[in-house]
């Protein structure tokens, strides 16, 4: 028994040496392996179903002033560059509030195609959507989803287009948030998605991005969206509410705009003018 003490002792006094006399571990190990510090939160559809409902028919402007309300002044508020694509003054189909589901693009650093025969050019242009620039970020998308995309600032590239912005929309996708491009415009106006952002963009994306992260925290219109923030986007722009103070921004907000119709449809009534869905 003594001996097996002895032991045991010992043992410990020759792992207490070796960890003094190792080398130490290398604190920025991790780091250099690449660390996110902003974690993405995850939140049931469920969950998502009932936010939504809270905010069904805000503005921009009334949900800014509850996010005055909440202390978050000058917040969330994107810049007012990116704008809708089309808006729809009697009915406000351009209109949307949604859940961010997000996605970043970086410019690429990779060569051009160059002058190459069709069929080469084509097989290079499908492995790049393939394997540089594919669009992942549609396996997360859902009902109520808002994607806010993040892409090369000063590429003349459409990521967005007629086509997968439909596609989007068939995943349950119902607005479209980009701080930069996307073309085939004339007919995702006729489409009728939603769309908000900055300028067109006519190249696609080979050449030009690749994806770097899906669902992760992004800066779009200059405003930070993290994956589950609440997106309101109308004529007056886009504002990203924080998902932690969302419901009480969702209360004040709904007082705002009720007070607001009350009294407009004085004024209507006064005035003569048919009642519309701004006053209902």
């Amino acid at each position: 028994m003594r001996t097996a003490t002895l032991s045991l002792v010992l043992a410990a006094a020759a792992a207490a040496v070796r960890a003094q006399t190792a080398p130490p571990a290398d604190p920025a190990a991790d780091l250099r392996a690449g660390k996110s510090f902003l974690a993405t939160p995850v939140f049931s559809e469920e969950d998502d179903r009932k936010l939504l409902t809270l905010f069904e028919g805000l503005r921009v402007a009334d949900t800014a002033d509850g996010m005055d309300a909440v202390g978050l002044q000058n917040v969330g508020l994107m810049d007012p560059a990116i704008r809708p694509l089309w808006k729809d003054a009697k009915t406000f189909r351009h209109r949307f509030v949604g859940i961010a589901v997000t996605a970043r693009y970086v410019p690429t650093n990779r060569p051009p195609a160059g002058k190459r025969a069709v069929a080469d050019y084509d097989q290079w242009a499908g492995d790049w959507y393939d394997k540089l620039s594919s669009e992942p970020f549609e396996a997360v998308l859902r009902k109520g989803s808002a994607l806010v995309i993040d892409d090369a600032e000063h590429a003349d590239v459409g990521s967005i287009g007629s086509y997968n912005i439909l596609s989007w929309k068939l995943h349950g996708a119902v607005g479209v948030v980009t701080d930069t491009t996307a073309r085939d415009l004339d007919e995702i106006e006729t489409e009728g998605v939603p769309l908000y952002f900055r300028r067109p963009g006519r190249g696609i994306r080979p050449g030009r991005n690749e994806i770097e992260s899906v669902n992760r925290p992004v800066v779009c219109g200059g405003v930070l969206v993290i994956p589950g923030d609440v997106v309101v986007a109308d004529g007056d722009g886009v504002v990203v509410v924080p998902r932690a103070q969302a419901e009480e921004v969702a209360r004040y907000a709904r007082q705002i705009i009720e007070g607001d119709k009350e009294g407009r449809r004085e004024l209507y009534r006064k005035l003569g003018l048919p009642p519309d869905p701004s006053i209902k």
